[in-house]
């Protein structure tokens, strides 16, 4: 099977089962979105849903969180990894939105990754899921859901998969296979033990076929 029939079959595969695929994060506004993107960082979405209604009352906007203290977001958070690092960035987030952009969330790549605790991933997830803008967050489940299927080939960093992703996913498709791949890492192609015997593209999956061909030698 080559690289583009792979791609054709698991994005087909894809479109009929998961068409109304989105994140799993709660949010009203890009703000909002921007916060818990940054906070779930090597966390889970459904931790991180259990921690931003309280954080979101207490600071709804780039106005009121520039203004936190330090201490305050950090007792709101204290659940989520890294919680000190996230409340001192997120502080200087909003900060750095009043000051250069009127408290609103910029909509370009490079804008995005000037914010403090803005990287590549949570940039690329904005302009994604906020702006509706082609692009391809690579997060660790993405990273590992494409290296396994063989979507992505001999890639070391997140940057080369995105790469190769942008390569052959049309443009219309980027964001939802952005959530495709990341739900199908959440759920079936998991980092350990992954559900093969329940996996509708174990068939296209280019780790799944080495491995069935080594225990049958």
């Amino acid at each position: 099977m080559t690289t583009k029939e792979r791609y054709q079959q698991v994005l087909a595969y894809f479109e009929k089962a998961m068409p109304d695929a989105a994140t799993e994060l709660h949010y009203n506004n890009t703000f909002e979105l921007l916060v818990a993107v940054m906070l779930s960082a090597q966390c889970t979405d459904k931790r991180v849903n259990m921690v931003t209604p309280q954080l979101f009352a207490a600071y709804p906007n780039a106005a009121s969180m520039a203004q936190a203290p330090v201490e305050d977001v950090l007792r709101l958070i204290k659940s989520i990894s890294y919680p000190n690092d996230k409340s001192r960035h997120l502080i200087a987030m909003a900060q750095q939105l009043m000051e250069r952009y009127d408290g609103k969330v910029p909509d370009t790549l490079e804008a995005l990754q000037t914010l403090p605790g803005v990287g590549r991933k949570t940039a690329n997830v904005m302009l994604a899921v906020a702006f509706d803008k082609p692009a391809m967050p690579v997060d660790t489940h993405v990273f590992r859901v494409a290296n396994r299927i063989g979507l992505a080939r001999q890639c070391t960093t997140p940057l080369q998969t995105e790469q190769q992703l942008l390569k052959y996913i049309p443009t219309h498709q980027l964001t939802l296979a952005h959530h495709w791949l990341i739900l199908h890492g959440r759920y079936t192609c998991t980092a350990r033990n992954p559900k093969c015997e329940s996996c509708n593209i174990a068939i296209y999956c280019q780790w799944h076929t080495l491995r069935n061909h080594h225990s049958n030698m």
